[in-house]
């Protein structure tokens, strides 16, 4: 699977960074449930002892405090990459994945869930990273032009084989390969299809609510999506201002952010139905997997929608098994990496149900649009009710940033996984030492005095 990788290389240093954004004074990604976010990456870079050779990038999302808590969990994770031979790692990163969420100490803090398993996802996509850049092809064709079996190699069936087998999973992938090379040129020329949360957020005016809607519109945006939950009066206008802006034939989404009781939900995704929203997202608790079926019967023909917020596969099996989603929602940076999340799409694939990735956030766009352009290309062969999230933030901040043209995400060419951050964005809003961070603090002591 690899080309470009000096045999003797291996990995000498995995430097992590806490990188924060100050979103939160624009309220850019405010929302009924996190007021205040500060868009931040725990962020992860594994060196080699090659000159000139591939490194990999990866990263996992929080929102502000806690991303040192974050960092600490990565670090802990070093002595398993350390040593390991670059071309190994880049044949085969499910065995860095399996050595990763198989130490049972750590495992213990788990299993398979929260800081620690997100920190496994931030290594793995690293090293994912490295394997497509040692392949010299972005990721989502790194991923579409591997053997499907070497793809079920990938994956972790355990806890799964009672809904998908690795028997199921290689019958889906070879015949996802069909037509995959035409799809791919279509892919290409065409792009992938987005939505846009940016005029949505909670904390923003009527005045900026219908400037972004419309301009979402006028950069041909089929769908977008508002933050509810915490007002309902307040939801009702905002939905209404929104709907008079895009008029009918725009989707328009609807996100509560774990907000409300199963009740609740019901009761006021309801009182929001004279709008048509399209899907109802997040609902209630993540890990709710009954109290989603429930709401799913009650508010039909409004779709419930979840995923940023589920922990691992497991929890996505059941949402599946139970019925209780009609859009499944994966996100590049919440469970354990690109294999985890190879066994979601797959997953979904067998069940039927389309996926909408979560992004936004910082960098999750550039991620997330790896997976879904290959799951498109060799997987389920349709883009059909299937978007991925685009949130206008941060993207200047990576050297290969997502391009949106005519509300498509156009396919990148680069190798890797999009995950590289700018030298000089890590230099300036490294927490608490970079330039940004220290001068906003010295701004601080002095307002102080």
């Amino acid at each position: 699977m690899t080309e470009n990788v000096t045999s003797a290389a291996r990995i000498t240093a995995v430097d992590t960074y806490d990188i924060r954004f100050p979103t939160s004074r624009e309220l850019d990604g405010s929302d009924a449930m996190n007021p205040d976010p500060d868009y931040s990456a725990a962020y992860v870079v594994l060196r080699a002892d090659a000159p000139g050779g591939p490194e990999g990038h990866g990263f996992t999302f929080t929102i502000g405090r806690g991303n040192d808590v974050q960092v600490a969990a990565i670090d802990s994770l070093r002595e398993h990459v350390l040593g390991r031979p670059v071309a190994d790692l880049a044949a085969d990163p499910g065995s860095l994945a399996r050595d990763l969420t198989g130490d049972s100490q750590l495992r213990w803090l788990g299993p398979e869930k929260g800081v620690m398993h997100m920190a496994i996802g931030a290594v793995v996509n690293a090293a994912w990273d490295l394997a497509a850049k040692s392949a010299g092809k972005p990721l989502w064709q790194f991923l579409a032009d591997a053997e499907p079996e070497w793809l079920v190699s990938q994956v972790d069936f355990r806890y799964l084989t009672d809904a998908l087998t690795p028997d199921d999973a290689l019958d889906l992938l070879r015949r996802g390969r069909e037509g995959a090379a035409e799809r791919a040129a279509r892919l290409r020329e065409r792009g992938y299809p987005a939505y846009t949360t940016s005029p949505g957020w909670l904390g923003y005016d009527d005045e900026k609510l219908t400037r972004l809607a419309a301009q979402a519109v006028a950069d041909g945006f089929t769908q977008i999506k508002l933050k509810v939950g915490a007002d309902l009066a307040d939801d009702i206008r905002r939905c209404r201002v929104a709907r008079s802006v895009v008029g009918p034939d725009i989707r328009m989404a609807i996100d509560a952010n774990q907000r409300w009781n199963v009740d609740e939900a019901i009761e006021w995704t309801s009182a929001l139905a004279e709008f048509a929203p399209y899907w109802v997202e997040e609902p209630t608790s993540p890990d709710d997997i009954l109290g989603h079926a429930a709401i799913r019967r009650d508010v039909a023909p409004v779709k419930v929608a979840t995923g940023e917020h589920v922990q691992n596969r497991i929890v996505f099996k059941q949402l599946l098994q139970a019925g209780s989603i009609d859009v499944l929602q994966i996100d590049a940076a919440r469970v354990g990496g690109v294999n985890e999340n190879l066994a979601i799409l797959l997953l979904a694939a067998k069940f039927g149900v389309p996926v909408c990735p979560h992004a936004g956030g910082v960098g999750l766009c550039e991620l997330v649009q790896h997976l879904s352009m290959f799951d498109y290309v060799a997987l389920t062969g349709t883009t059909e009710d299937r978007v991925i999230e685009y949130v206008d933030h941060l993207h200047e901040h990576f050297e290969d940033p997502v391009v949106i043209g005519d509300g498509h995400y156009r396919a990148p060419s680069a190798p890797g996984f999009s995950a590289t951050i700018r030298p000089e964005s890590i230099a300036e809003y490294t927490y608490p030492d970079g330039t940004f961070w220290v001068a906003d603090l010295a701004e601080r002591k002095d307002a102080a005095v």
